[in-house]
């Protein structure tokens, strides 16, 4: 199959499943509501040694924000509910709560599970905290030297989705970076997924385990490394393809993330250079979900 002349390799990418909880940030500027959406996301490439995987999944305009101001909402994601609800808290109190003209509301409303993050955050306020409404919802306004920081009562979380994933093979780096930024600008227009390593690009793809250095949890995967073509008998680049990127996709469901890979592969191939695209499984050793790429489109 190709897509725009550019080969889509007959594979799947294997994800498997997750916490996830969505917030959305607002600020009197959109500048101010994403310093606060990047501080609450650091650090959370990759739950192999991150406490949590966390990104930016889209920006709205007051139009769609309970209070009107510019919006950025967020994705935390982590293994258990318990340990969700602790990254919540401590991301959104250390790096919300501080973020100047930062509000928090709840991203998912309607999940039956619920965490009661704002509730414990009021207590921060020390006894001058109050209960208010906005926009029909219950949230708390916390007196601090700014002015008031407002935060809703409950964050949602459901069971997501991580892992998705898609490889972009080009003839060089340049042209494979390139492609990796069209595709994550493409995702950032989607619902209800994000793309967590730097910048949504993960320059280090890596396997699952290690073939010589046992202790290690992941290790690179050599198969896609340019560098390696002639030392790797099983190597799956091609000579012509000199530089590789990888996209991890989380979401809300499984849904979600085939959204985005189809947006993000269909950036993808528009950019010249652009030798083939396929994507990353481990025999089901990873998890669940197989998102076969042809089923895409």
């Amino acid at each position: 199959m190709e897509l725009n002349g550019v080969e889509i390799d007959d594979t799947f990418a294997e994800a498997f499943g997750i916490k996830v909880a969505r917030i959305l940030i607002t600020g009197a500027t959109k500048r101010w509501a994403l310093v606060a959406a990047t501080e609450a996301t650091g650090f959370g490439t990759s739950v192999i040694m991150c406490p949590a995987e966390a990104g930016i999944e889209k920006i709205v305009d007051g139009s769609q924000t309970p209070d009107g101001r510019p919006g950025v909402y967020i994705q935390i994601c982590g293994f258990g509910f318990k340990a969700l609800e602790e990254q919540l808290l401590s991301r959104i109190g250390q790096c919300v709560l501080t973020a100047p003209t930062a509000a928090v509301f709840n991203g998912l409303p309607d999940a039956e599970k619920q965490f009661d993050t704002g509730f414990k955050l009021k207590f921060f306020a020390d006894g001058y905290e109050s209960e208010i409404e906005i926009d029909g919802r219950k949230a708390y306004k916390i007196p601090m030297m700014q002015g008031d920081f407002i935060t809703e009562h409950g964050i949602g979380a459901v069971n997501g989705v991580a892992g998705g994933n898609f490889f972009i093979l080009g003839e060089n780096q340049m042209a494979a970076l390139t492609a990796a930024e069209a595709a994550v600008d493409a995702i950032m227009s989607c619902e209800g997924s994000i793309t967590p390593f730097p910048g949504g690009i993960v320059a280090s793809g890596s396997k699952p385990g290690a073939d010589k250095y046992k202790f290690m949890k992941a290790t690179t995967n050599q198969r896609f490394a340019p560098s390696l073509k002639d030392r790797v008998p099983d190597t799956s680049l091609p000579e012509d393809v000199n530089g590789v990127y990888e996209l991890v996709i989380n979401g809300i469901n499984e849904e979600a993330i085939k959204v985005a890979m189809k947006a993000g592969i269909e950036a993808a191939v528009k950019v010249p250079g652009i030798k083939k695209i396929t994507a990353g499984n481990y025999g089901g050793s990873l998890g669940q979900y197989k998102i076969n790429l042809h089923d895409l489109f």
